[in-house]
């Protein structure tokens, strides 16, 4: 009966599938032999497969991929041609791919950005963890670091010790023996060569000390042979050489190194390569023959440079470099053939002079010269210096400007060798040589101007009027120049007049220097630009140290604008530093002519006449003034300042009366209060502030002294009152309510006194003095808490406050107080209060120099503040020199 049950061992008759590997389920994969891969040849190409593929009626397989991307276009789109309307249809979705990833890019970004920051804060490097306490390395000192201890072993396992033993060697013990045994017999070959003499393979022995004698005989023949050479010789061409120094100069030879040797090598074969192919070329010959010289070869040298000289014999330079090359005798010899070839060289006529020794031999290579080169100044030049005689050397120039007439130099030499008539007409001469020069036309000046001082000695001395008129022809003559050079289209800048000017007061012309500021100052400016750039002038003359020239544009610019204030001023001070009092006083006596109704230009000059101890023209001046400025408040004062320091008391407060009747102004007042009660008369000093009250019942100064008379005759109601009237009246003013707490103080009531600060400081709020004067309160009232608490609470009203921060400082103690320094100078933005406090410090340190740089700058930051110069002359009486 046949069974219908399926063969489960069928498949093995079955054919394997084409991609069947045997026990490749079971992951045993088979290797890979050469039948498996195939002949070692390239296969069919694609072309002839897909011929073959046609014959047998096959289609080509299609990649199913190749559609998906619209940007791989090798296969649908292979073969078409990329058009504009492709390109402007990318365009368009390239923009708008960039516009839907824009849309949303910040907050991607953002996210993006808070990602990270998530996983670096939870995965952190370990740079990141190590870093505080890198930074705390910089803490460690140098003993703290040599104390750390070595890394031991922190496995806590045992480490094997190799406890290996090994049998000492046979011929390490028999050394040990024999080793403190002592030899008490000769051997046969010691005893042959006659005890401990080693015997050379000759049989003779080797003396030291006599190959050291031999050595030092033949060096001193060779010194002594060297000597008598030197000595004997007298042509100049053998070497000197001293016997003493010749051990000495042998430890100055440079020794070259392998290298060296090798760049000399090189370069010789490079120069002799360019001198081979250009011969003409001077400048080859020149640099192979200083290689030579360089490498120590001045033979090879000497050799290099004459066959230069030979090729290149029109070329000076290579003519000079032969004659540095040789002694002085052979460089006469080289010079005076060079000068065959290149006549026309003034470097080699030059050259050849300075080779001689003697006065005249120069003088006559010189003349030589000129005979070959007429047209050289330097040429003349050099002759006429090694003139001694004034009369040769105004011969010699004279015919210099007759070769050369272009030349400003030697017309200008031959112009100050000649006597001042003379001079004219040389100068005159070069003038008309020479119409574009403006040097000849300053000499002119010069010349104009020291004929005025000079004065023979038969002559009297010229009168101010005739020297005024001389004068003024230096101005007429520089101002003719100027023209004349613009005639001849010879535009200077009125910078470079400038500085020929200061030239001229540096060789000691005031007055040329002065006409050319005259005739040039106005030059190339704008009319609304000259007072700005006069000043600029000014200042940058004065800065160099040329005074003359600043005086001499400032007169101009007085001429031009003689009413302006600001320029009488800067004139006074500039006399004031540099001039004279004469000269300053002429200036302020024409700046009140100009300027009446300047109150500061007569008030410089009555006290400049007060202080010469002319007190009368002192009067004048000021009576003067009260003609001019007859209400002037400042003058009135002068005038009662002057009367009572000449001890004119009467006169003052007769002045004093007439002032207030004239002027009338709060600040006369005050001060005949004050006047008043400095004489003592405190009832018309009294008197006096009342009736001023009324008048001007807003000023405090008023209150302050009236309630100072209550005070000083100890009515402290009175001086209450009067205080108390003007906090009222003069409320921001804190010096009232600083005198009104003080009064409440002396009287026992430190109570009051805090409440009148604390109502100040309702008023005036941020108020940095109101607040010391508070601190101070409780510093008297022996309040050391109070007062740190107090002073706190000003620092947090007033952080920028120098003088807060000053009481600050001096409340720490001493190891405290320079770090207290350090942060009051960051807060109050270095304030002179501090600056001066710092100098305190240093000076208590005993550090000198340091208090004194830092007085420097208190005072310089605010030169107005009168404590820092008091510290600073306390420092100086103490620690300064006279």
């Amino acid at each position: 009966m046949a069974s219908n049950k399926p063969n489960k061992l069928a498949f093995l008759s079955m054919t394997a599938p084409a991609s069947y590997v045997a026990g490749l389920g079971r992951g045993a994969s088979g290797f890979t032999t050469r039948s498996d891969i195939g002949p070692a040849r390239e296969g069919p190409s694609a072309e002839v497969i897909a011929e073959a593929q046609a014959k047998r009626g096959e289609e080509a397989e299609v990649d199913p991929d190749q559609f998906q991307d619209p940007d791989n276009e090798y296969g649908l789109f292979a073969g078409t041609t990329y058009e504009q309307d492709d390109e402007e249809a990318d365009k368009i979705y390239d923009a708008v791919d960039e516009a839907m990833d824009a849309r949303r890019r910040a907050r991607r970004e953002a996210q993006e950005q808070l990602e990270l920051a998530k996983h670096r804060a939870e995965r952190p490097k370990i740079q990141q963890q190590f870093a505080d306490l890198k930074r705390g390395l910089s803490a460690v000192t140098d003993d703290e670091w040599e104390n750390i201890p070595e890394v031991g072993n922190l496995t806590r396992k045992k480490r094997r010790r190799d406890d290996r033993a090994f049998a000492v060697p046979d011929s390490i013990i028999v050394g040990d023996r024999s080793k403190n045994e002592y030899e008490n017999s000769l051997d046969t070959r010691q005893q042959e060569a006659g005890g401990f003499e080693t015997p050379a393979d000759s049989g003779a022995l080797t003396n030291f000390v006599e190959m050291g004698q031999a050595r030092d005989k033949i060096l001193s023949l060779k010194l002594d042979q060297i000597s008598n050479i030197a000595s004997s010789s007298s042509s100049g061409t053998s070497t000197s050489v001293d016997p003493k120094g010749y051990l000495t100069s042998l430890d100055s030879v440079i020794i070259k190194s392998d290298a060296e040797i090798g760049d000399i090598k090189r370069a010789r074969m490079l120069f002799d390569s360019l001198v081979k192919s250009n011969p003409k070329h001077a400048p080859g010959w020149i640099a192979a023959a200083c290689l030579e010289e360089h490498a120590g070869r001045m033979v090879a040298a000497r050799k290099l440079i004459k066959l230069g000289c030979e090729q290149c014999s029109k070329s000076e330079d290579i003519w000079l470099e032969a004659a540095r090359l040789h002694n002085n005798e052979d460089a006469k010899i080289i010079l005076a053939n060079a000068v065959q070839h290149v006549g026309q060289s003034v470097k080699i006529w030059m050259a050849a002079a300075d080779l001689e020794h003697d006065v005249k031999a120069k003088k006559r290579v010189l003349r030589k010269a000129l005979e070959h080169i007429p047209n050289s100044v330097r040429l003349w030049k050099e002759t006429v210096n090694l003139e001694s005689s004034i009369v040769d050397a105004r011969v010699l120039l004279s015919r210099a400007v007759e070769v050369i007439p272009l030349s400003v130099e030697l017309w200008l030499a031959l112009a100050r060798l000649e006597t001042p008539e003379k001079a004219k007409a040389v100068l005159n001469k070069a003038r008309k040589a020479v119409p574009t020069s403006h040097e000849i036309w300053i000499a002119a000046g010069r010349l104009l101007e020291q004929q005025v001082d000079a004065v023979a000695e038969d002559q009297q001395p010229k009168s101010e009027e005739e020297r005024s008129k001389a004068l003024e022809v230096v101005d007429k003559t520089i101002e003719a120049g100027v023209r004349e050079l613009r005639r001849h289209q010879v535009l200077l800048t009125r910078e470079q007049w400038l500085k020929e000017a200061e030239r001229c007061e540096a060789e000691g012309s005031p007055r040329t220097c002065e006409a050319i500021v005259k005739a040039t100052v106005a030059m190339d400016i704008e009319e609304e630009d000259r007072l700005d750039t006069w000043v600029g002038d000014v200042e940058s003359a004065e800065g160099r140290g040329r005074v003359g020239t600043a005086r001499a544009v400032l007169a101009y610019a007085l001429k031009v604008f003689p009413d302006k204030k600001d320029m009488w001023r800067r004139a006074a001070d500039l006399e004031k530093a540099h001039g004279t009092r004469e000269s300053l006083d002429a200036i302020l006596n024409r700046a009140v002519v100009h300027c009446p109704q300047s109150e500061t230009l007569w008030l410089m000059s009555a006290k400049e006449k007060w202080l010469a101890g002319d007190v009368p023209a002192a009067r004048e001046v000021l009576e003067r003034a009260f003609v001019a400025n007859p209400e002037s408040e400042q003058i009135w004062l002068a005038a009662v300042k002057l009367e009572a320091e000449n001890g004119e008391l009467a006169v003052a407060r007769e002045l004093l009366v007439r002032a207030r009747t004239v002027a009338d102004t709060e600040r006369i007042w005050m001060k005949s209060a004050v006047f008043e009660r400095q004489q003592g008369q405190i009832s018309t000093a009294l008197e006096t502030v009342s009736a001023a009250l009324v008048k001007f019942p807003k000023f405090a100064k008023l209150y302050m002294i009236q309630g100072q008379i209550h005070e000083t005759q100890k009515n402290n109601a009175a001086a209450r009152a009067s205080f108390a009237a003007g906090y009222k009246a003069c409320p921001k003013e804190t010096a009232l309510w600083i005198l009104s707490s003080r009064l409440e103080e002396a009287d026992g009531k430190s109570i009051k006194a805090r409440a009148l600060l604390e109502k100040a400081r309702l008023v005036n709020p941020a108020s940095d003095v109101l607040w010391a004067e508070a601190v101070s309160v409780e510093e008297r009232s022996g309040g050391a808490a109070q007062a740190k608490a107090m002073l706190a609470r000003g620092l947090q009203d007033c952080p920028a406050s120098g003088l807060l921060w000053s009481m600050a400082i001096w409340a720490e103690a001493r190891p405290m107080r320079k770090a207290r320094s350090v942060d009051a100078l960051k807060k109050s933005k270095y304030d002179p209060v501090i600056l001066c406090t710092v100098a305190r410090l240093f000076w208590q340190e005993r550090k000198i120099e340091k208090a004194r740089q830092w007085f420097d700058r208190a005072v310089t930051t605010e030169p107005d503040l009168g404590d820092s110069w008091a510290w600073w002359l306390k420092f100086e009486r103490q620690h300064g020199t006279e």
